[in-house]
């Protein structure tokens, strides 16, 4: 078992030949031509000596000359990580020394910084990995590159691209030379170079077989023989595309819109949180005439926006809802795809929402009594937000009562008058205050006004676990010595003194990160991210730089721009700045209340989780889960059906969890795609390049130079003072890193949304919506962010990712 033809290679045995030798064995049983070959197994190479004799004499069987030895790992050419480059490739070796040679350097590059590199941000244990060899016959090669099913740049199915070059192809492979590029798309394909239309369309038909055979789009590398013989060196899944729309009923083309950054989510939701998440989207687009179906892309929400981009009813308001509820990337895409004739308006009845009639008169009375009396408003939702904490919810006893429980909960109800109405006129001014003062003020200067907001739910929770911090001074040694995730199991256990965290974890215990996910758990169950955040709290030395004292400043800022510009208004247009001024008092009286909305619906999905668990931990008992929280890898009605009797789900559900595992790693999520998988944003003009200046847009006023802290999960991080945190996307489960950080930098997001928003109030310059800031900053680096430029300058060395 130390060395095997390639021909009798089991496919499914990647443990002991490795990834490109079980696509090589695959590729053989279907029939199409391969170079002859052997495998070197993991089994000598756990063993740690090149097996000579058995290597030779395989080698001897394929008549000796030249021989390709290729890297073939355990951990290599899977479907979320291939490993492309990572390992050594030896071509043209020839001679029994330098074939044992080069079988030693293949196992040797397992252990490469590279390699390793590639394997941490796989989420791949070291451990784990194991090196096998392929060695095969060398091709004579006339001309050689790659295919791939799919375009890997666009990510567009049905539209495969082909590099190619004269020879062996090692400069397509390694990008060490220009090759001819063709795109095979049906019509004919373009450009000019060393292979004919029947040589495209050989590689396009063994595409389409590849692609249909091993159900996976494929990146295929292939050689053209002197004799014009075509053969398949290598197929393995193209690991960087994102996963397609659903096929639905509906005709194409359609176009999809990224909705979970709304929420500050980019991570993929539990199959039991999407089935709540899409119902509660669903509700508030129809609130804005918006019917809109959200389906499940990779794990993430996506609306289809197509009926209404054709409805001539809706098409035009779209741009506005973008820009303001979506962000300035989303906005981009569908000013972009209004002027595709695809998307053309077709001709429609104008549609009136008979719902949102109505509720018109309940809610102009809701919103013009908390603009008359705004004190009064704001004591509704907090005295509405403490009842829903208090109020005593019991468990029934059976398992069909907690289900009927669940599927209720499916479909939150709209959030009670008392918080919905104040939260909407907060919303509804700050939203006027840009056309109001046009010519008046800059953006920037409505900004400021915005910041330091008072009454924000999620802002008094920060400074509250400021104050906590305080408090736990006589214990910072061993809460900046210790790992989060012990001081949290060290706290769950009761083995910690109480510096005030059971009662901070009493109000605030239902937040997390991607906390609209009933799948994730609660701050209750799992605090680490709370004792990351201390530990960076309590790192804070310089009293000015104190979250309190930031917020006051925030604030006292807010006031005199608010001050000036309500005169200035008046001044200009004595009617309209009278207005102006008005909205400006209003917007500071009940912007902050814009979390609150939210926070009141964590009560309802704190109940739902803790039903579901209830529900999990009974099955997990009569042997139908392996554990309590596999239930949330269900959907509410496969849950019914496990629990009256139906399939046994564990092999779905770790199926699931692998799938929710990958992409969990994932690190670009498109903000929108076309039904064919087209990733949107490719086709938009490129942004002009700036030198080390990356383009976003501002969204929290203000300039400040720092370290950078890149955090792609805020479950351990914790930000220095004064560093900037640079992440994907933020909601309000980041937002106690903002009360160290001194500027934030996010890849996607809207200037009202959760984490820009809770920037301004804390008084740090926000730069959101820069593309790939992730992979194009990293941590260690110096960094200038200006929030009203809408600019994030990189300066000075290479830093590292954390």
């Amino acid at each position: 078992m130390d060395v095997l033809e390639l021909s009798e290679v089991d496919p499914g045995r990647r443990d002991l030949v490795g990834g490109k030798a079980a696509g090589l064995a695959a590729l053989i049983r279907l029939g199409e031509r391969v170079p002859d070959g052997f495998c070197v197994t993991t089994r000598a190479y756990r063993r740690g000596e090149v097996p000579r004799r058995e290597v030779l004499a395989a080698y001897a069987r394929l008549g000796g000359g030249p021989v390709a030895v290729r890297s073939s790992a355990t951990a290599e050419d899977l479907p979320e990580a291939g490993f492309a480059g990572q390992h050594d490739t030896f071509l043209a070796v020839e001679g029994a020394q330098d074939l044992l040679a080069a079988v030693r350097a293949c196992w040797d590059s397992l252990h490469s910084d590279r390699a390793g590199a590639y394997r941490e941000a796989a989420g791949i244990a070291h451990g784990d990995a194991h090196m096998a060899v392929v060695v095969q016959r060398m091709v004579d090669a006339e001309a050689a590159g790659v295919l791939f099913t799919a375009d890997p740049l666009t990510g567009t199915r049905g539209r495969a691209v082909v590099e190619a070059a004269p020879g062996p192809g090692t400069a397509v492979v390694e990008g060490t030379a220009a090759a001819d590029r063709y795109v095979l798309d049906g019509s004919a394909p373009t450009g000019h170079g060393c292979l004919t239309p029947d040589r495209l369309d050989e590689l396009r038909r063994a595409g389409e077989r590849l692609r249909g055979a091993l159900g996976a789009e494929q990146d295929l590398e292939w050689a053209y023989d002197r004799e014009g013989a075509l053969w398949l060196l290598q197929s393995r899944p193209i690991t960087t595309l994102f996963p397609p729309p659903p096929r639905g009923a509906a005709p194409g083309p359609r176009l999809y819109v990224e909705f979970g950054h709304v929420q500050g989510m980019l991570r993929p939701a539990t199959p039991m949180g999407m089935a709540t998440l899409k119902s509660v989207l669903a509700g508030m687009l129809a609130s804005f005439g918006l019917a809109v179906e959200i389906v499940d892309i990779g794990g993430r929400l996506y609306g289809d926006l197509t009926d209404a981009m054709r409805d001539p009813a809706t098409r035009r308001r779209l741009v506005g809802l973008m820009a303001v509820d979506f962000g300035p990337r989303a906005q981009a895409v569908v000013e972009h795809m209004l002027d595709d004739p695809r998307f053309a308006p077709l001709p429609a009845a104008r549609r009136r929402g008979a719902v949102a009639l109505a509720a018109a008169p309940r809610a102009a009375a809701g919103i013009l009594g908390a603009l008359a009396r705004p004190g009064a408003a704001r004591a509704r939702v907090f005295d509405e937000l403490e009842r829903l904490r208090l109020r005593p919810v019991a468990d029934p006893p059976t398992l069909g009562e907690l289900l009927d429980l669940v599927e209720e909960g499916e479909h939150p109800q709209e959030r009670p008058d008392p918080v919905l109405w104040p939260v909407v006129s907060g919303l509804a001014v700050c939203a006027a205050l840009p056309p109001l003062l046009r010519g008046i003020a800059t953006d920037e200067e409505i900004r400021t006004v915005l910041g330091g907001m008072p009454h924000n739910v999620t802002l008094q929770m920060d400074l509250a676990l400021w104050r906590m911090a305080r408090k736990a001074e006589p214990y910072r040694e061993r809460l900046l010595g210790t790992p989060p995730q012990e001081l949290a199991a060290a706290h769950l256990a009761g083995e910690l003194p109480d510096f005030g965290l059971d009662a901070f974890l009493d109000r605030y215990g239902v937040r997390s990160a991607a906390e609209v996910d009933v799948g994730v758990p609660r701050w209750s169950e799992d605090p680490a991210p709370v004792f990351a955040a201390l530990a960076g709290y309590l790192r804070v030395t310089d009293p000015g730089q104190a979250p309190d004292q930031r917020f006051g400043r925030a604030a006292a800022r807010a006031e005199a721009m608010l001050a000036e510009l309500s005169a200035r208004a008046r001044r200009a247009r004595p009617v309209r700045g009278r207005v102006a001024a008005f909205f400006l008092r209003r917007a500071r009286e009940l912007g902050g209340l814009r979390e609150a909305g939210k926070f009141a619906g964590l009560y309802a999905l704190r109940d739902r989780r803790r039903r579901l668990l209830l529900i999990g931990a009974r099955l997990y008992g009569q042997g139908l889960l392996d554990r309590a929280g596999d239930v949330m890898f269900l959907d509410p009605s496969e849950l019914r059906s496990v629990a009256e009797g139906g399939a046994d789900p564990r092999a779905e559900v770790a199926r699931r969890r692998e799938l929710h595992a990958r992409e969990l790693r994932r690190r670009r999520v498109p903000v929108a795609l076309l039904d064919d998988g087209t990733d949107v944003e490719t086709l938009l003009p490129p942004r002009a390049a700036d030198g080390r200046a990356l383009t976003g847009t501002g969204a929290a006023p203000g300039r400040v130079t720092g370290r950078a802290r890149v955090v792609r999960d805020p479950a351990t991080a914790s930000v220095e003072p004064g560093e900037v945190l640079v992440a994907p996307t933020t909601d309000p489960g980041w937002t106690p890193l903002f009360l160290t950080a001194g500027g934030l930098v996010t890849e996607t997001g809207a200037v009202m949304a959760h984490g820009p928003t809770v920037a301004r109030e804390y008084g740090i310059p926000a730069v959101i919506c820069v593309p790939e800031a992730t992979e194009r900053i990293r941590t260690g680096q110096t960094v200038t962010v200006d929030g009203a430029a809408g600019t994030v300058t990189v300066h000075g060395p290479e830093g590292r990712v954390d």
